[in-house]
């Protein structure tokens, strides 16, 4: 395939289940009327970012892979013919539970998983309550649209990740995210920290020659313990080319972006930019080593 038509859903989630998955269900079936191939939703798109607060009662809300996500998803994208990356909050085993991705192959059969390797402890964002890292490694998902490399939201912030799937194979870097300022941050640093997050997945297109695409959620959710003043999801989803150049651009509200890859620019680009053809694999071991002391 020399290229790929793709989109990107972002919106704003509600407490309710049953509407999010409609929505869902709503946004992917205008995306394929758009020609779309292959649609990546948010991470997590079917709740609310329960992760501001740490509370057992929410692991209620996971559910078992295969289950009921990925039959009612499969089903649809059985019947649009398109591939489906949904972010779904795994239960792996009773107290076991994973952020994860799925993608769903155009006969509606799961082609594969990735569970978030790297997950974050932060206020607002308390994952490591819920979620176990993943044990998968990073692997590209063979599709009938491409090898896809997905990983999930903090993974975006790791170079790491992103080249052991370029090295792996893949043809595009994915990440479903959810990620918000703190409402009372200054105007700057809620600008500092977007542009940060855009900037290092530039970096990842540039240094793997990939093009890489990037999901986020849109909205206000309030923090249920009332502890933090909630989180503003600032949007933004977007795609970059094997350059870094940014192609498409979401704003701050409900969107989906929808648009054609040149996916021949990787292989014009790495011959441009060799970079790996000139890696030095004999001097990197201590990228092993949590820090050089």
């Amino acid at each position: 395939m020399n290229s790929l038509r793709v989109a990107l859903l972002q919106y704003a989630c509600s407490d309710d289940p049953a509407a999010n998955r409609a929505l869902a269900c709503t946004a992917i079936r205008a995306a394929a009327a758009q020609g779309a191939c292959l649609v990546v939703l948010p991470e997590l798109h079917l709740t609310r970012y329960f992760c501001q607060r740490e509370d057992p009662a929410c692991c209620d809300l996971a559910e078992p892979i295969p289950g009921p996500s990925t039959e009612a998803f499969g089903a649809l994208a059985r019947e649009l013919g398109v591939v489906l990356v949904l972010s779904l909050f795994e239960r792996r085993a009773p107290g076991l539970y994973h952020n994860t991705a799925v993608v769903l192959e155009r006969d509606g059969t799961i082609a594969g998983t990735y569970r978030k390797n790297h997950i974050p402890d932060d206020p607002g964002y308390y994952e490591k309550f819920y979620f176990t890292p993943g044990d998968g490694g990073f692997r590209p998902i063979a599709t009938s649209v491409g090898r896809l490399g997905v990983q999930v939201c903090w993974d975006q912030w790791y170079p790491e990740g992103a080249r052991l799937m370029a090295l792996a194979g893949a043809e595009l870097l994915i990440y479903p995210s959810a990620i918000g300022y703190a409402p009372g941050d200054a105007p700057a640093e809620q600008q500092r920290q977007r542009d940060a997050w855009i900037t290092v997945q530039r970096g990842h297109a540039v240094a793997n020659g990939l093009h890489v695409l990037t999901t986020n959620r849109v909205g206000h959710e309030p923090d249920p313990s009332g502890v933090t003043s909630g989180a503003d999801f600032w949007g933004s989803s977007f795609v970059a080319g094997p350059q870094g150049e940014l192609l498409s651009v979401a704003g701050a509200e409900a969107e989906t972006l929808v648009l054609e890859l040149d996916l021949a620019r990787s292989e014009a680009v790495r011959r441009m930019w060799p970079f790996l053809r000139d890696r030095r694999i004999d001097a990197y071991q201590e990228l092993s080593q949590r820090y050089r002391d």
